[in-house]
């Protein structure tokens, strides 16, 4: 799990699950429990976007790396 998650994400995903279970078991099954599911989908959205962005930025760095590595080759050539 800590593959596709840092630390921090981790302890953000426990607690949001923890603080939705304890607001479900004191306010009940209310209205308000859409409110609890609404914040709940927020906070996953949000880690799923931060996990898509540290993905997107690792496949930036090795894209950036191989041209570094092609315009080395190249200036040695030249």
């Amino acid at each position: 799990m800590t593959k596709y998650f840092d630390p921090w994400t981790i302890i953000v995903i426990l607690i949001t699950f923890l603080l939705f279970t304890v607001a479900l078991f004191v306010k009940g099954f209310t209205h308000n429990l859409l409110l609890e599911a609404g914040i709940l989908l927020v906070s996953i959205k949000l880690i799923m976007m931060a996990y898509r962005n540290s993905l997107n930025y690792t496949d930036l760095k090795k894209e950036l790396n191989e041209i570094r590595r092609l315009l080395e080759d190249k200036s040695q050539t030249a």
